[in-house]
Formats: structure tokens, sequence, C-alpha cells
């Protein structure tokens, strides 16, 4: 059975999108990382930590983990802690290029298959009062970087360059071909 260790509904969404039958069981590990760590590293890291906590309760399971940041001129933005964080996140995306930062981590058998996506995303310039109305709508609030692609978020991206369902928090293409060869 594959056990996603993950409580993202996007990530569940893509997984049954895929086909996948899997039971949802989140880890609830540290995500904290020494500052000044490369985004790829920190995100493979926690990705690493939620596989391995659930593999504790799931020892003979496939664990699939993932934890994705968003990066503007090597500033990591997570989750805002508010409204006035996530329109602060927003602010300086507008008009700007980012990168979306995927880690994944695989534990099946004795295998821990770990790595990372990277894909970069241009905002159209916004205004203030695009800002506060995608804001006032609660979505940017549990995101990293403040906002969902697949969302009204969509209407704040002006172009991507890589895997668009890495936006979205699994670059599921990769995800399915490491699940295949377990």
């Amino acid at each position: 059975m594959l056990i996603l260790a993950s409580s993202s509904p996007r990530r569940n969404e893509l997984l049954k999108m895929a086909g996948y039958e899997f039971t949802v069981a989140p880890s609830d590990v540290n995500e904290d990382y020494l500052r000044g760590t490369p985004p790829m590293q920190v995100v493979e890291q926690i990705a690493t930590r939620k596989a391995k906590a659930a593999a504790k309760d799931h020892p003979l399971d496939a664990i699939l983990a993932a934890d994705t940041l968003v990066v503007y001129k090597g500033r990591i933005l997570g989750k805002p802690k508010d409204a006035e964080d996530a329109k602060a996140m927003l602010r300086l995306l507008a008009g700007n290029v980012h990168q979306v930062y995927t880690g994944y981590c695989i534990i099946c058998g004795s295998k821990l298959l770990c790595g990372h996506e990277c894909t970069s995303v241009e905002f159209y310039t916004l205004r203030d009062e695009e800002i506060d109305a995608y804001v006032e709508t609660g979505e940017p609030l549990d995101k990293a970087g403040a906002y969902g692609i697949q969302g009204r978020g969509a209407l704040l991206v002006k172009r991507i360059d890589g895997d668009f369902y890495n936006v979205m928090g699994l670059p599921i293409g990769k995800i399915n071909r490491i699940l295949k060869g377990c």
C-alpha cells in the first residue's frame, strides 16, 4: 500500500488523478532548517524527515512525502503567517520571476529515493487592489509563497518554465516513474 505522508489536498488530488490508491497519513515533523541552506536541500531534508516519520508507523508500506517552498532572490517564502504577510509576499513576487522547489522522498522497501524539482514562475505586475482581493479569498493563507496556481492564483501567473504540477506541490510525472520502479 502507498502511504502519502502529507495532508496537502493538492498532493492528494494529483495522486488520485494519476490513478493511485493510497492512504493519507501525515507526519508531524520539525520543518526548521539552518539559515543559508540551499532551498533544494531544505525541501529534500524536510521531505525525508516526513517520510522517515511515516515509515515508523507503516514499516511494510511504500511512503511518499514532499515539501514545497517558493524562493525569490534567494529568500525562502513559506506559508504566510497572516493576511498581511501574504500581501507582502505577493508584492515581492509581482512582476518578477521566482522558483518553486518541491522536494520528495519515497521509501520503498530498503530504498530511500529522494530528490527535488524546480520550476520558474513569472507573475504579472499586480496592483494593490488585485493583491488585496486575492488575499481576501483566503486561498493564499495556507500555501507557500501565498498563492495556489491551481486556483485563483492562476490569474497572477504570466508564465512558467518547468513542471506545472511541481508548482502545485508534487511533480507527479517524475514521482510516477519512481514509484513504478519500486
